[in-house]
């Protein structure tokens, strides 16, 4: 069931109590769990955090540690899949959950003992009624008269015996149509996956209510609601509409009377800025080239893009000297009039797309970094995965990388980020000039053969599956290619011939819901082929290689 009022029926619940908190391996849920690390440790709340990257490592994590509390937060996890039957949990346990996928699983909303979702529905979410979805089983009434034959029984008995059978198959057949029914309201309620609430921004509203927030938690909730955009899980409108609720929270906290002596060292401002990845940190040239806007719009996988881009330098008045030496290098005037400068000819060179409101954090005299670098080297630190390098250590040096304390991490996964930036754009540039783009009809896809480590991990293969797209949409001549979505896989494990696969929506959708997660889920049943559904988000899938034709077969069929 939903809860409301967190501040009381789930913060102060807690209160004196020991706390597992299990978070799902994304970065909305990374800032989630820092800002309620500060608020358990500012009222000695014990608590164990615990990262996991699945269903397989919710039931492993949970199995673990069973014994050792009775409540338990799942953050940006559980709330898609029922939880009760997953975990199978004692009478006593009760769960917690904030979780921004959606759509919620039923029998978590309508579950009024041991689960308790924080927050409310919104309208758009469309939950099904009660009454809709769930019924008490019929007790089929047997008796034997109903079956006996008796010639000398009276005819009032056998005018009984017809009506209690005409009342029978009556209920058989209303139980038919509302279970007919109940599959179609089931199926348009579950047959898109998206995103709703940043659960980052939950809990700072939670600790604003309790009057313990700062500048740190805030720009933490600000880093979890930049990360789907960053990630496309949520639309622009909604991003916007939020921004205007944090700003109000910027200007209160930077003009509190006991946050005066530090406005010098910290400062948290709102201002339009570009989509230009990591700019501030990387040279002009670099950072136009590997940002999915600006390369697609002027293609710079090809000689004529590149002159292109040439021209859009020379036309802003930024010598090449300038424009690939690292931004805080450049010349002062340069780099203050950049900005101007580029607005002005965003029209001319189809970039509108290029400005948007975001958020910046100055401290000291030198560092300025911008929500979405956070975002960048976050999620580099978190994919850093390799032999020497296990997920619970890379979950956890990302987390310390957002202590301000902790520059030199920050700067490091800034620096994985470009490295991982200019494979990605590498990749798409290698997959346009050799056409390895298929049309299977109804969809496109993109079958990566050679194991590459930078797209071991679903983020990174998200943010290459999107430059894909967006690249072959702006290339292609076709009038069908923006309707069309994409599936592209990448092999993760060669020996085994395990691929993961990923779907995306259209581009010419105004909303990122996606429709692969109850598709992928039918063709493997269509094509008798076995999938790992092991992700919260369930357009993410592995599956094994020799499975791969047939279940594209069975996708193109089924959404054809």
């Amino acid at each position: 069931m939903f809860i409301d009022d967190i501040k009381n029926d789930f913060y102060r619940f807690l209160v004196g109590k020991r706390v597992l908190v299990i978070v799902n391996y994304d970065i909305d849920a990374l800032c989630a769990s820092r800002i309620l690390q500060a608020l358990f440790q500012n009222d000695h709340i014990v608590y164990s955090i615990v990262p996991i990257m699945g269903i397989s490592g919710l039931q492993r994590t949970y199995s673990d540690h069973r014994g050792d509390t009775h409540n338990i937060l799942l953050i940006n996890c559980g709330g898609c899949i029922d939880v009760l039957e997953t975990l199978e949990p004692e009478e006593d346990t009760t769960f917690f959950i904030c979780d921004s996928h959606r759509p919620y699983d039923v029998c978590n909303i309508y579950n009024d003992g041991q689960i308790k979702i924080l927050g409310k529905p919104s309208e758009d979410e469309g939950i099904p009624e009660f009454e809709t979805i769930f019924r008490d089983s019929d007790t089929e009434d047997d008796s034997n008269s109903d079956s006996d034959d008796d010639p000398e029984a009276g005819e009032s008995e056998q005018m009984t015996r017809m009506q209690k059978f005409e009342a029978k198959m009556e209920k058989q057949r209303q139980k038919r149509t509302w279970e007919a029914d109940r599959n179609r309201i089931m199926f348009e309620y579950s047959q898109f996956s998206y995103y709703g609430r940043s659960s980052a921004l939950v809990f700072f509203e939670l600790a604003w209510k309790l009057s313990k927030d700062s500048l740190d938690m805030l720009w933490w909730a600000i880093v979890g609601v930049t990360e789907q955009l960053v990630l496309g899980k949520i639309e622009r409108a909604t991003y916007t509409l939020e921004c205007d609720q944090i700003q109000s929270h910027v200007s209160r906290l930077t003009n509190k009377a006991s946050d005066q002596s530090i406005q010098t060292a910290v400062r948290v401002t709102h201002e339009n800025d570009l989509h230009l990845v990591m700019y501030r940190h990387w040279s002009v040239q670099d950072s136009l080239r590997h940002s999915i806007h600006s390369a697609c719009k002027m293609r710079l996988w090809t000689l004529r893009g590149e002159k292109r881009l040439q021209e859009l330098l020379v036309e802003m008045g930024l010598p090449l000297v300038q424009a690939r030496q690292t931004y805080s290098s450049m010349d002062l005037v340069l780099r203050k009039e950049f900005y101007t400068m580029i607005e002005k000819l965003a029209e001319k060179y189809d970039l509108v797309d290029l400005i948007y409101g975001s958020f910046t954090l100055n401290y000291g005299y030198r560092y300025r970094y911008s929500a979405a670098d956070y975002v960048y080297s976050l999620l580099a630190n978190l994919e850093s995965v390799g032999s020497d390098r296990l997920p619970e250590m890379c979950f956890l040096e990302a987390m310390d990388s957002l202590a301000r304390v902790n520059r030199t991490k920050l700067d490091g996964g800034i620096e994985r980020a470009k490295h991982l930036l200019c494979g990605i754009f590498r990749q798409v540039q290698s997959c346009l000039e050799m056409h390895q783009v298929q049309s299977a009809g109804p969809f496109l896809y993109y079958i990566l053969t050679e194991e590459n480590s930078l797209f071991r991990c679903p983020y990174s293969l998200t943010l290459l599956t999107q430059f894909i797209l967006r690249a072959y949409v702006s290339a292609s001549r076709s009038r069908r290619a923006p309707d069309l979505p994409l599936v592209s896989s990448c092999p993760i494990d060669l020996e085994r011939g395990i691929f993961l696969m990923i779907g995306i929506p259209p581009t010419r959708e105004d909303s990122p819901k996606n429709l692969f997660g109850r598709a992928f889920e039918q063709a493997a049943i269509k094509a008798g082929v076995s999938i790992s559904p092991d992700f919260f988000d369930t357009s993410c899938i592995q599956i094994k290689r020799d499975d791969t034709e047939r279940f594209l077969d069975a996708l193109t069929v089924l959404l054809s």
